[in-house]
């Protein structure tokens, strides 16, 4: 019986496994989905809005109209600046793709952060954080920094529109460069992403949706609702519009180090925000059929550049924590070691180099060097994950990684460290 006692608890591992990868596979998906839908309808009404015409055949209460074509048809839209005389008898709500996305994306940042901190969010060189710890300031970050804007919004800036989004800019580089003290770079601009984004879901659902509810209800009692209502909605998703872009890079910055992993990755956040700011400006200003203002394509230009020729610092000066000190000892220390060394360096240094000899390859993949012993042990955990429990690495098994050795890189892991480490993407 007891032959069979290590099949099975590989089987549950494996099993495990499978289904933790499919969940965050499902959930990027939907995410994904969601996201385009979201930002598909909040680009187009922002376009449509911009673009609507007064003319003089309109009836009154309508402050312009808009003529469209299709999938081969034509398209009337009025827009009323209060409300209809009557209410339709059906309406579209445009607010479940807000939603959904937010809700995929959070039990996302769960699955991959919140489940086990200490791979991607937590650098003990930046913060010596417990997971509860880190995992508190990230969900206490979305709510704290939502509260913080809603009372700007709220305040007198409201009078002026792009001051109040000046504003809002400025306080959400604030909130990055904070980020960077407490967690790893990508665990810093993932949550500047998510904190962001907590602000364009929660602008529909405690701003946009009510106030249109509110504009409902009013008809209904044959009332008037005042203008104020969808002024405010309005400004609120004009913010959206422009966060909409830097949210989508810090959204994909996880999987760029170049990016996040530099010592100053703060200001590439905020460089971010400009760009993409500016760059939704120029689109906004053009559908308003004003001049358009090509100068944003210059400072969006400059923006980019400034992001590249900063990501070239390298990271930031770090010197190993007591506790990895420890996990580096006991993981040079284990008798499995010089084998390991032996794998590594003959099947994975070529590409993870400072010179990669492999063709195509400027810089290593993800900027993970291989070369010392210090490397290999700082990036056990990775080891473990992409080329013992799963064949991610190398990609194709271009090095012709065998089986056996991969069960040496595992033994060695798992004896040294006493555990098994998650798989992640």
């Amino acid at each position: 019986m007891q032959v069979y006692i290590p099949v099975i608890e590989r089987h549950n591992r494996t099993m495990e496994t499978t289904l933790y990868e499919w969940l965050s596979f499902g959930l990027r998906w939907l995410h994904v989905i969601t996201g385009i839908a979201w930002i598909g309808s909040s680009f187009y009404f922002i376009a449509l809005d911009l673009s609507l015409k007064k003319r003089d055949h309109l009836p009154d209460g309508v402050s312009g109209e808009a003529w469209q074509v299709h999938g081969g048809g034509f398209y009337n839209m009025r827009k009323y600046t209060i409300a209809p005389p009557e209410l339709p008898p059906e309406l579209t709500w445009f607010k479940w793709e807000s939603y959904a996305t937010w809700i995929t994306g959070f039990f996302l940042l769960c699955t991959v952060y919140y489940a086990a901190p200490d791979l991607f969010l937590i650098d003990r060189a930046v913060m010596d954080l417990a997971p509860w710890q880190a995992v508190t300031f990230g969900i206490g970050s979305m709510i704290v920094v939502w509260l913080v804007y809603d009372i700007l919004c709220k305040s007198p800036l409201v009078e002026n529109t792009y001051l109040l989004l000046t504003v809002v800019f400025i306080f959400l580089a604030v909130v990055g460069w904070a980020l960077t003290l407490i967690y790893s770079g990508r665990g810093a601009f993932i949550h500047l992403g998510a904190v962001t984004a907590t602000i364009m879901t929660a602008n529909v659902a405690h701003n946009i949706i009510p106030n249109q509810r509110r504009a409902v209800e009013m008809l209904k009692r044959g009332e008037t609702p005042p203008a104020v209502y969808g002024k405010q909605a309005k400004q609120r998703s004009l913010h959206n519009n422009y966060l909409t872009l830097p949210v989508i890079f810090l959204m994909l910055s996880n999987h760029y180090p170049l990016a996040f992993a530099t010592q100053y990755n703060w200001v590439i956040a905020i460089l971010v925000m400009v760009m993409g700011g500016v760059i939704r400006h120029w689109f906004n200003e053009h559908h308003a059929g004003r001049k358009s203002p090509h100068w944003c394509w210059a400072v969006a230009a400059m923006a980019f550049v400034g992001i590249m020729w900063l990501s070239e610092a390298g990271p930031a000066d770090r010197s190993e924590t007591k506790a990895e000190a420890q996990a580096s000892a006991a993981l040079l220390a284990s008798p499995h070691y010089e084998a390991v060394e032996e794998i590594v360096l003959s099947r994975c240094s070529m590409c993870h180099a400072a010179e990669p000899v492999w063709d195509g390859l400027a810089i290593a993949p993800k900027e993970i060097r291989l070369e010392t012993a210090e490397e290999i042990t700082r990036y056990a955990d990775l080891i473990y994950a992409q080329a013992a429990r799963s064949s991610a690495m190398p990609p194709g098994n271009l090095t012709n990684l065998e089986a056996k050795d991969r069960a040496v890189l595992a033994i060695w892991y798992e004896e040294a460290t006493g555990q098994s480490a998650r798989l992640f993407p």
